[in-house]
């Protein structure tokens, strides 16, 4: 059970990533007026940078249950659950707990700790 609890984590933060990347790009990017351009350049480059690194800690949640030993599986979690928690915590704040991404972040917090 601990398992596939690990593993829905890890499903619901990649389906986060994939959901900051596309609505950033398709939603706040196509409507923002940023200059100058490097700016928004980089702008862009830090969003996305938040996508790509919860990404990657979705498929090491994914992935944790299939590694040797719990130690890893312990170390993934220690990791993640802090990233995940800032994420979760400043959508809270900045949309005054409007929006749905920190309560999925949450979800992705709840399950990776329910699979220690």
């Amino acid at each position: 059970m601990r398992d596939l609890a690990m593993q829905i984590s890890g499903v619901l933060a990649i389906l986060v990533a994939v959901a900051h990347g596309v609505l950033g790009e398709t939603r706040v990017f196509a409507r923002a007026h940023i200059e100058p351009a490097s700016v928004r350049r980089l702008l862009r480059g830090v969003w996305q940078c938040g996508a790509l690194a919860w990404l990657a800690g979705g498929v090491l949640l994914l992935v944790a249950p299939t590694l040797p030993g719990d130690a890893a599986r312990g170390w993934i979690v220690a990791v993640l659950v802090p990233v995940y928690a800032a994420g979760a915590i400043g959508n809270a704040w900045a949309t005054r707990g409007r929006h749905i991404g920190w309560i999925a972040m949450t979800a992705v917090i709840a399950f990776a700790l329910g699979g220690l």
